[in-house]
Order: structure tokens, then C-alpha cells, then sequence
């Protein structure tokens, strides 16, 4: 019989269609997964991919093995949940899932918090894009997530965590650098970066440029804020930023002034997520309610700090 493990190879192998990123996704190394792959071939006696030097090919079987394959890990997880794996002390391991725009700048203000109220506690946290991580929470791959809202997924408890404010980032060598304020209507024809799809605050940057008639240029997305940031600083143009990164990096970056868009409070929604399965719930509303109380401190006055220290 396959092992639980060995489908876990199969199911990463189908998704990622390279065998480098599926054992960078379940943590293993290249021959391991390889190895283990053959070996589950073999012990069924059917090809299950094709392999090239380029890419990986699912077969037709392979196909339906991979779908049973899913459904046995979902419900592998599930007697995980049911049993209460982390118990009502906070201790133990928690996978953690949160998006690159948010997880670098919240984990160093919330660990020390955390830690010291839950000093078992331990976190094994993993970045993937917004759009991504519900469906891995519903796999199981996590066992709570933090991402924006709303998201659209079935099975999952939710709770709000913050609002967190939305600022335009200008270049001091930039026209609107030399405003006191700026309007929606001083972005039309202004070159507007994104980050590339799948990022929430993508959309959020495209229905800006839509509603101010802002230049948005597709030919030049980010695939990070950092480079986002320096991107901006060669001329390319402005671009929306969280305000934790921005607290956290673009505030101490001489080269920016930050501005509040019109004095409209832009902001997002962000949230906690975790299966409506897993036990004892309680322990993620503790967690969700800790980086709440955290970050609401943070941020009580965090709007008129960072447009403050922008205009120093």
C-alpha cells in the first residue's frame, strides 16, 4: 500500500510540474522525492508522470491517482484535527501561512508577544501569494493562515485581525513629491507599479489607477515591496504600500515621502483563517485575539505617525 507520505510527493509533483519546487514544497530534498515517487510507482506497477529534463507530465492514471490521493490527505488531516494535535496549552508546532506583502513586517512586532504568552508555542511558518494559501489551508498544508479579506472559501472560521492602512509611496525626485497633499484626481497620467498577479494588493493598485486615471504599467510589476521600492526609486513610478512595510521600511528610506490618498483612509482587511475542523478552536481565536491586540496598539495612532515622519 502507498504511504501517506509518498502521496503527499505525488499530489506536490502534480501541482508544481517540477520535482525541484514539489520537494521545496514538502521539504525534502530532490533524490528523496524522486526516489520515493519511483518507489510508489513501482509498488503499483503503473507510471504515474512522465519525466523530461524540462518538466514533468501527469499521466491519465496519474491523474486519478492523484484525486483519490488528495481526498485520503484531507482525510489523514482531518484525524489530526479531530484528535486536537496542539491541545488547550498553546504548545507545540502550528503551521503558520502568511503572504510576502504582510509576514516579514508583522512576525517581528507579534513573536515577542507570542512567545511570552505561549512560551511552548512554537511556529513553522511558510510565504505563499493570497490566492494561494486558502486552498492550501483547506489541504491541510497549514493549520491557520493570515491573509487579506475577504476570501472565498468553503469550511473556514475566520477572524479579524486589523485594518491596515493603505499609503501612496512617492520618490523625492518625483513631481508629486513636491505636494503637501495629494488628491485622487494629481495621479491621473502618473505612472502606477504593482506587484505581479496573485497578490491582493495588486488589485487594490489596478482599481486605484481605474478610478484615478492613473498610467498603470503593466511592463513593470514587482515581485516583491522591496523591489517594488527600488524600482520607484530609479523613476519608474509611485505605488501603493501597506502601512506595517511602510512603518517598518519606507519611513526610515530617505529617498520617499508617504502620502494618505486625499485623506480617504485607504486600507485592507486583514484576517486570520483557520478549518472549521480543527480542534480546539479556541486556541486560534487566543492567537488571532494576541496579534489583534498588538497590532491595534500599532496602529491607533499609525496613520498619523507615518504621514508625519513622510513629511519631516
Amino acid at each position: 500500500m502507498p504511504t501517506l507520505r509518498q502521496l503527499e510527493y505525488l499530489v506536490a509533483v502534480a501541482d508544481a510540474r517540477h520535482f525541484g519546487r514539489a520537494a521545496e514544497r514538502v521539504h525534502v530534498t530532490q533524490p528523496t522525492l524522486s526516489e520515493q515517487l519511483r518507489t510508489l510507482e513501482q509498488r503499483l506497477g503503473v507510471q504515474l508522470v512522465e519525466r523530461s529534463r524540462s518538466n514533468v507530465v501527469v499521466t491519465p492514471l496519474g491523474f486519478e491517482v492523484v484525486e483519490i490521493a488528495r481526498r485520503m490527505l484531507r482525510d489523514a488531516q482531518r484525524i489530526v484535527d479531530i484528535t486536537g494535535q496542539v491541545g488547550a496549552s498553546m504548545a507545540g508546532v502550528v503551521r503558520l501561512g502568511l503572504p510576502p506583502t504582510i509576514g516579514p513586517y508583522l512576525l517581528p512586532r507579534v513573536a515577542p508577544s507570542l512567545h511570552a504568552a505561549y512560551p511552548k508555542l512554537k511556529l513553522y511558518v511558510r510565504e505563499e501569494l493570497p490566492h494561494v494559501l486558502p486552498r492550501e489551508l483547506a489541504e491541510g498544508l497549514h493549520d491557520v493562515i493570515v491573509a487579506p479579506l475577504p476570501v472565498n472559501q468553503s469550511g473556514l472560521k475566520e477572524a479579524v485581525l486589523f485594518e491596515e492602512p493603505l499609503f501612496l509611496a512617492v520618490p523625492l525626485d518625483h513631481p508629486l513629491a513636491n505636494h503637501s497633499s495629494i488628491r485622487p484626481h494629481d495621479l491621473e497620467g502618473v505612472d502606477l507599479l504593482a506587484l505581479g498577479p496573485g497578490h491582493q494588493l495588486r488589485d487594490l493598485v489596478v482599481n486605484l489607477a481605474a478610478e484615478c486615471g492613473a498610467n498603470l504599467r503593466y511592463d513593470f510589476e514587482g515581485t516583491s515591496l522591496d523591489t517594488l521600492r527600488e524600482m520607484m526609486a530609479t523613476g519608474l513610478g509611485v505605488s501603493l504600500m501597506p502601512g506595517l512595510y511602510v512603518r517598518s521600511v519606507v519611513s526610515k528610506d530617505p529617498r520617499f515621502k508617504t502620502f494618505d490618498i486625499g485623506g480617504r483612509g485607504l486600507s485592507r482587511t486583514i484576517g486570520m483563517l483557520w478549518r472549521k475542523t480543527k480542534s480546539p478552536q479556541h486556541n486560534f481565536d487566543k492567537l488571532a485575539a494576541l496579534i489583534r491586540e498588538t497590532v491595534t496598539e500599532e496602529f491607533c495612532d499609525g496613520r498619523a505617525k507615518t504621514q508625519a515622519e513622510s513629511v519631516a
